[in-house]
């Protein structure tokens, strides 16, 4: 946890000593009153919290000063092909700290059923990811998750000004490096199947969605690990990594 996030809600209240936070500013940090660390608002401002009293109860008094509109994110939107929960999970965080704008998870014709009916975001789990990912990479700005029962959903609604690619090892038309060398791409939106990858009548639909098929190389990757290697060669041929 590099930056401690906070709701508008919660930045003027005292943090309790069953939060999190405050165990970690305690335990890990070893703060003390008068003494900093860094906060923010989650989807706002980034700056200093000063602690300003730790009541004999373990209550953190502190005011916060901002000093930024915290990191942007960046124009990368990631397709992924719900995944098994402790995938997802994973998938999540390492998202949120690489600053994808938007994920969503959507079923393909190869995701096991059983995934679609997982409470990973509905209980809260998945954002709870999100924001530690957020966190981690000391950010305010938490992406947005969606989720679509089809990759036919999404499709209907992707945005036409971006440039669009599909991860995929049987029928790539082009390496996903070689693509992005030529695309000159402002804003991304990257497709990524599920653990089974993608059926012909998916390749076919999102051909006809102005994807182009790329690959990384012979390997076969975990869907999560896809994700993180695509996001990363993206947003580095962005300019963002630079």
């Amino acid at each position: 946890m590099n930056i401690c996030l906070f709701t508008p809600e919660e930045i003027n209240n005292p943090l309790k000593k069953s939060d999190e936070r405050a165990k970690h500013i305690i335990k890990v940090l070893h703060k003390q009153p008068g003494e900093t660390f860094d906060a923010g608002i989650i989807g706002g401002a980034a700056g200093i919290a000063v602690i300003t009293n730790i009541s004999e109860d373990g209550e953190i008094s502190f005011s916060f000063e901002p000093k930024s509109a915290g990191k942007k994110l960046y124009p990368l939107t990631l397709i992924i092909g719900f995944p098994r929960p402790i995938q997802l999970r994973r998938l999540l965080r390492d998202a949120a700290g690489l600053g994808v704008q938007k994920i969503i998870l959507c079923g393909t014709d190869l995701t096991e059923k059983s995934y679609l009916e997982s409470n990973v975001v509905s209980d809260g789990s998945a954002y709870k990811m999100l924001l530690d990912g957020t966190a981690q990479a000391a950010s305010t700005h938490v992406p947005v998750l969606e989720v679509a029962r089809t990759l036919d959903d999404v499709l209907k609604t992707t945005d036409d000004t971006a440039s669009k690619i599909a991860l995929d090892n049987r029928r790539a038309s082009s390496s996903l490096h070689d693509f992005l060398l030529h695309e000159g791409a402002h804003s991304v939106i990257a497709a990524i199947g599920s653990e089974r990858g993608w059926t012909e009548r998916e390749r076919d639909l999102l051909e006809k969605a102005g994807f182009t098929l790329c690959s990384m190389g012979i390997r076969v990757l975990r869907t999560e690990t896809a994700a993180t290697v695509a996001g990363s060669i993206i947003l580095d041929s962005m300019g963002f990594l630079q």
